[in-house]
């Protein structure tokens, strides 16, 4: 099992003890369950610009990093981007991101 060896022996790993006294939970897959002062776009709508960032660096970004800069949870993170590859939509809101940094 690479993958989770990668998750509990990389840098954002979780740390029982002071995760447990921060109120920091994780799922049996070691992604961080709901929590107020890290999930601060939780049951929000994406916005446009969230969907731009996440399209334009969710290969590149862990999905840790990722939910922690939109403010949603990995899960949520994770589905959009899958619901948005299904649908052909990363590329369009790709290019949207370009498009603003050329502007």
């Amino acid at each position: 099992m690479i993958l989770m060896e990668v998750a509990m022996n990389g840098d954002l790993r979780p740390h029982p003890e002071s995760d447990a006294a921060d109120g920091i939970e994780y799922d049996r897959h070691y992604r961080m369950k709901y929590h107020p002062q890290f999930h601060f776009s939780h049951g929000q709508p994406f916005s446009d610009d969230d969907l731009e960032y996440l399209c334009m660096f969710y290969e590149i970004d862990d999905a840790r990093t990722m939910a922690f800069a939109l403010g949603k949870t990995e899960h949520v993170c994770r589905v959009k981007y899958s619901t948005l590859k299904n649908r052909g939509l990363v590329e369009y809101y790709q290019n949207r991101y370009k498009q603003k940094l050329s502007d």
